[in-house]
């Protein structure tokens, strides 16, 4: 006769699941203790040297403290001979690869989130990072809804990292700023762009109104779009665009007047000077720019030149929408990166006609784009659907390295500051996120600047220097061909899948 095994399995641990939630912010205090000496007799006067010295005496004498100092020295005896058996600075696994070359996944955690204290849901327009310690982050806030815009708190804030409940500063200018900026010089010092077109000036160790702004007759007659500094030795100049058209450099010490001003005339067919949304600067050469316009055009300009016509040197038409971003590689000034409609592109200052290398990853459009100070690789970009993509074209160039959901609304803002695994992030409801960067992000490879360089050199020889600019007409916008526009979108299509 057979018998039937039955094998039943029990579990004794308890199940557990891991989560991990942002929680409300606690408001920290930072409070202190006066400790005073106690613990004497009352018959002991504690200013007498010499009755406190009898009393130690007379009590180290005492068995009872003889028997605990024996025990607690065999207990301290045993901790120092198992510290010094080990040699705490000896480096472990120093012939494996780096971090950057593991095979772990990359990770961006979010850190903290600086919110509008006033609860209006402006939008973070500005954003920018001063390294000193303590670390500290400017964010500058304008309203969403124009007819309001007059009606509605003009502040912007600063915040130090380490204290996210409420700001370090409030910056209180004429009107609501649009753009700011950190000197690279003087950590105290900001520049600040208004939507009444006005450049204005702060020393934060003086106070939170302005110690300089530009007068209204001298100043942009639209909101100013982007306002940077210039990278010079002893000296406080920087720049500022709108879409006006205008661009103008300012001594910072003398605002008066801006010291330099350019009209973005392109003539042809154009009745009126293009707007620049976005700037991005050549720090070697600093009289180098790159606008970008509202038309989808990239305009390099040097301030050297003589006429208007000789200051515009190359026109580079990237998309159909406006450009959002436009910054050189720190670590290629020949080559920039652009942002606008749905594509990211990276372009070489040689070629006009194409971008040597076009990036998307997804159907939304893209709001924002800068380069990794770190790492020559890697850039991040930001669209419509609050998302930030981290691309490494070294790793994959059809698709980003990580992509994250930071928030709900339009990611409007990026900056990431020159020193620590750290960046933020500024959305339309008025919300500036601390990320954490994975750190594989932050510490290039051995050889990657060669890697890169090869890179770049085989996306130019597949494009072909251009000898003349291409100055593209809003004919030539208006009159595509029809085949073009379905092999365009065939070709789209098939990228996705």
């Amino acid at each position: 006769m057979s018998i039937n095994h039955n094998e039943p399995t029990e579990q004794t641990c308890p199940e557990i699941s891991e989560q991990q939630v942002n929680t409300d912010q606690t408001e920290l205090r930072t409070c202190g203790i006066n400790h005073v000496e106690g613990g004497w007799p009352k018959e002991i006067d504690l200013q007498n040297l010499e009755h406190t010295s009898r009393f130690r005496k007379r009590k180290e004498r005492e068995d009872s403290y003889i028997n605990s100092i024996t025990q607690l020295g065999s207990i301290t005896e045993h901790s120092f001979r198992q510290i010094n058996a080990i040699e705490i600075y000896e480096k472990y696994f120093e012939d494996e690869e780096d971090m950057n070359e593991s095979h772990e996944p990359p990770l961006t955690k979010t850190m903290t989130v600086f919110s509008d204290p006033t609860h209006l849901q402006r939008a973070a327009r500005g954003l920018s990072w001063s390294t000193s310690e303590p670390m500290k982050v400017a964010a500058a806030f304008a309203s969403n809804k124009f007819p309001l815009l007059s009606e509605m708190c003009k502040d912007s804030y600063v915040w130090d990292i380490e204290k996210s409940s409420s700001p370090l500063m409030v910056l209180k200018p004429s009107s609501s700023l649009l753009c700011l900026e950190y000197s690279p010089n003087d950590p105290a010092c900001l520049v600040g762009g208004c939507y009444n077109g006005r450049i204005v000036y702060w020393d934060t160790r003086e106070s939170c109104w302005p110690v300089g702004s530009s007068p209204e007759d001298h100043s942009h007659k639209d909101p100013v779009s982007k306002v940077s500094w210039l990278q010079l030795k002893g000296k406080k100049e920087a720049i500022s665009t709108s879409t006006d058209g205008q661009v103008l450099w300012w001594d910072i010490r003398k605002m008066s007047e801006p010291t330099e001003r350019l009209i973005l005339d392109l003539g042809g067919e154009r009745t009126c000077p293009v707007g620049a949304i976005s700037l991005g600067l050549n720090h070697i050469m600093n009289t180098k720019i790159m606008l970008g316009t509202q038309h989808g055009l990239v305009i390099s300009c040097d301030k050297n030149g003589k006429t208007p016509a000789e200051k515009i040197i190359s026109i580079y038409k990237t998309n159909k929408g406006p450009v959002y971003a436009v910054q050189k590689n720190p670590f290629f000034p020949g080559n920039f990166l652009t942002a606008g409609d749905k594509h990211a592109c990276l372009w070489s200052d040689i070629i006009t006609r194409s971008p040597i290398m076009a990036f998307r990853n997804g159907m939304q459009n893209l709001t924002g784009a800068c380069w990794s100070p770190f790492r020559p690789s890697v850039f991040f970009t930001l669209n419509m659907d609050g998302v930030l993509d981290i691309w490494d074209i070294l790793f994959k160039q059809t698709s980003a390295a990580l992509s994250v959901k930071v928030c709900n609304s339009v990611l409007c803002s990026i900056s990431v500051p020159d020193k620590g695994p750290l960046m933020t992030c500024g959305s339309t409801n008025g919300e500036v996120m601390l990320l954490k960067v994975w750190p594989g992000l932050l510490t290039p490879r051995s050889n990657e600047i060669s890697l890169v360089t090869a890179l770049i050199e085989n996306g130019e020889k597949q494009q072909g220097p251009v000898s003349q600019i291409e100055k593209p007409s809003e004919e030539e916008d208006e009159e595509e061909d029809p085949n073009e526009l379905i092999a365009q979108a065939e070709r789209d299509f098939y990228s996705m899948t």
